[in-house]
């Protein structure tokens, strides 16, 4: 597959605490990932598990250019959301763990991450099964008129699922305030997008159903910032959901699992050179807005912040048995919404 290097234009309105701020919280997201997968191979970390490294900037400029309240949902590739967010790794690792003080008691594991806490709302293991969930979610923000959205993201094979469109079209119907994104790494597991349609440019899709659309260049978190905030004062405008399409890639497998046989690593070397935690920290350098000082004191802080979630998790106990009948059922007391809106 050819690398494409998409141009973008970046305002100068960002400023140092902006670019500091991206630059902990991708790195955060990328030494935990890159943990995760080291205990992972010890068997500490059981089931599937899908990391994220590479595609970091898409959550760092998300969560930039939302709203506390805004609620937050996605696919199995999760780890990092929540942490963008503010969830403590700790919380994430004991889930993975499968301990009682993960954030979804050690029930969900690695594909099914939650925080009430944080407004992360999953975590999904089915393909294409939260953007359903995701325009019910923008539903209940409006029908409470609560000002809030949700943002969905997907990966590039959830588009090819029916319950896409499904979801698109009632969305437009009824103007939701809902932000799709699909996090196009360009590849299906091990299967790249020319592969599985003719339509190529997978934002195109929203057109369909009037939908304002874009590709946004996935790999700079400026980019990724502005598109966002763009998608959401539309959404809390009344003017119904957007479509982007976030160009980025995954230098690691599918999962775990992943021989990755489908792609050179020459691609891979090409991307990385686009790394998104290089482009920041360049940044930060070219206007002397951080030293090597700086710099190690970062690393000395993700570092800890990493160990101490590994030892949180590996000290933490496991479910009781008689946990595995709690949390079937919703308690009552919620919102009653009639069933014909």
């Amino acid at each position: 597959m050819a690398v494409k290097k998409t141009p973008v234009k970046i305002t100068s309105r960002f400023e140092q605490s902006d670019y500091l701020k991206w630059y902990e919280s991708m790195l955060l997201m990328r030494r935990f990932e890159e943990k995760t997968g080291q205990v992972y191979v010890q068997q500490k970390i059981k089931g599937f598990c899908h990391l994220y490294i590479g595609q970091e900037a898409i959550v760092a400029g998300t969560v930039s250019a939302t709203k506390q309240g805004d609620k937050h949902i996605t696919a199995y590739r999760d780890h990092a959301h929540p942490i963008g967010l503010g969830l403590h790794p700790k919380y994430v690792m004991a889930e993975m763990y499968a301990k009682r003080t993960g954030c979804s008691k050690g029930k969900g594991g690695s594909m099914h991450i939650f925080s009430k806490a944080y407004n992360f709302i999953g975590g999904h293991g089915i393909v294409g099964g939260q953007v359903p969930l995701g325009a019910g979610l923008a539903f209940a923000e409006q029908y409470l008129n609560t000002g809030n959205i949700c943002v969905c993201s997907m990966g590039d094979g959830a588009v090819r699922q029916g319950a896409l469109h499904e979801a698109f079209n009632m969305a437009m119907t009824w103007k939701l305030p809902v932000v799709f994104i699909v996090e196009n790494n360009q590849y299906a597991m091990g299967t790249s997008v020319e592969r599985t349609s003719n339509v190529r440019d997978l934002w195109k899709l929203g057109l369909a159903y009037d939908m304002p659309s874009k590709p946004v260049d996935g790999l700079t978190v400026e980019a990724v910032h502005e598109a966002i905030e763009d998608a959401a004062s539309r959404a809390r405008r009344g003017d119904g959901p957007s479509f982007l399409e976030m160009k980025t890639y995954r230098y690691k497998g599918h999962s775990m699992s992943d021989a990755q046989t489908y792609r050179t690593k020459e691609e891979v070397k090409a991307y990385q050179e686009q790394d998104p935690i290089e482009k920041v920290l360049k940044t930060l350098k070219s206007n002397s807005w951080i030293d090597d000082d700086g710099i190690a004191a970062t690393e000395a802080r993700v570092k800890a912040l990493v160990q101490e979630s590994v030892e949180f998790a590996e000290q933490s106990p496991y479910p009781e048995p008689h946990e595995l009948f709690e949390d079937v059922y919703a308690e009552p007391g919620y919102p009653y919404i009639p069933h014909h809106l």
